[in-house]
């Protein structure tokens, strides 16, 4: 198999796939809001911000150009950019601004045991903060996965959403989301390689980008990407 080849125009051919297929794009909100009455081809189309803020500008003008919206989960305190820079910001303000979903990418047990907080503040805290930053309701939360050895999905098995005014975290069993049980899941978050999992289940040594799936004619995909992995000559630039 033809090792693909992460640059930006080729997510942009991938999206542009998925529309032509009939795909519908939607934020994770509105999945939410029209789970109960699902078109025949979906995807959510969900976008973490791991490392670079920056990188972002280029899938916002992607998204201009085929008239289609994500949700985008933000770190607050990541080592590698500062949400609330004079750059960051403005391209932050950008997005919102065009329409798409602002999420939090929480790292609350992270945070919790490192600066010896109790989680549910650091949660509450962090909200609050964002929301004020872009006077925005923030109504939802992805987990990040990093470096500490620590998960910050621990946190929701014995915390709903819902009681702390959200509609979702990202990986959640509520019935009102579920979306990683219910749908086909495709990731780049392999940096190198895309993986998938169906309903929960991961597909072993599947490697096939979202365009590759459309064969098998799946009605709900759940489409996470990273900004960070895509490049126009190299992954360094």
């Amino acid at each position: 198999m033809k090792k693909y080849s992460f640059t930006w125009s080729n997510i942009e051919n991938e999206y542009k796939s998925l529309l032509e297929n009939g795909y519908i794009v939607i934020t994770c909100e509105e999945f939410v809001k029209i789970k109960k009455n699902l078109p025949s081809k979906v995807v959510v189309n969900r976008i973490d911000i791991d490392f670079s803020i920056k990188k972002v500008i280029y899938l916002l003008d992607i998204f201009d150009k085929l008239n289609i919206k994500g949700t985008f989960f933000v770190r607050l305190h990541a080592p590698e950019y500062n949400p609330f820079s004079f750059e960051n910001y403005r391209v932050l303000k950008r997005l919102l601004n065009s329409g798409h979903e602002l999420g939090y990418h929480s790292e609350i047990v992270d945070q919790s045991i490192i600066w010896g907080e109790e989680t549910e503040d650091c949660l509450k805290r962090d909200l609050k903060v964002l929301g004020n930053m872009f006077n925005y309701k923030v109504k939802s939360v992805a987990s990040h996965g990093g470096n500490t050895g620590f998960n910050n999905l621990d946190f929701w098995k014995s915390n709903k959403p819902k009681d702390f005014g959200l509609l979702y975290e990202g990986y959640d069993k509520e019935p009102e989301y579920n979306l990683f049980q219910e749908a086909f899941y495709i990731s780049d978050s392999e940096w190198t390689q895309w993986k998938c999992y169906n309903k929960g289940i991961l597909v072993d040594n599947d490697r096939r980008s979202p365009s590759e799936h459309l064969k098998d004619e799946h009605q709900l995909i759940h489409l996470l990407i990273h900004p960070d992995t895509y490049f126009n000559n190299h992954f360094y630039e």
